[in-house]
């Protein structure tokens, strides 16, 4: 059984950096996507960014676009969020989540923003402050 379990969430004030963490256990699979989301209160589910592995190719939100870095570190099984110049409008629940690549399906369904996972953690809080 795939778990997940983020963590790195917090208060800031804005122009400030985290970095989120999520370990990963139970995955066998040898290809797959993972990504970060985030839920504001009120609002939906947004895809922040997302990544394949075991290629690395990522893509990013537009609002979060040269402000935040998706990476992995196979060694530890952990996925990370590298945020800078936050601004108060990410504050929000970050959620990663994981799910396996088909066989037959290319890498750039990890791309989407919009893909469905099947396995996802249980959120850490983000707030930023003005």
């Amino acid at each position: 059984q795939v778990q997940l379990v983020e963590s790195g969430g917090g208060s800031v004030q804005a122009g400030g950096s985290l970095r989120l963490s999520c370990a990963v256990s139970g995955s066998t699979y040898s290809k797959y996507c993972m990504g970060w989301f985030r839920q504001a209160p009120g609002k939906e589910r947004e895809g922040v960014a997302t990544i394949y592995i075991p290629g690395g190719n990522s893509a990013y939100g537009d609002s979060v676009k040269g402000r935040f870095t998706i990476s992995q570190d196979n060694a530890k099984n952990t996925l990370y969020l590298h945020m800078n110049s936050l601004k108060p409008e990410d504050t929000a629940i970050y959620y990663c989540a994981l799910d396996r690549l088909n066989p037959f399906s290319s890498f750039r369904a990890c791309l989407d923003l919009r893909k469905e996972y099947n396995y996802w953690g249980q959120g850490t809080q983000v707030t930023v402050s003005s």
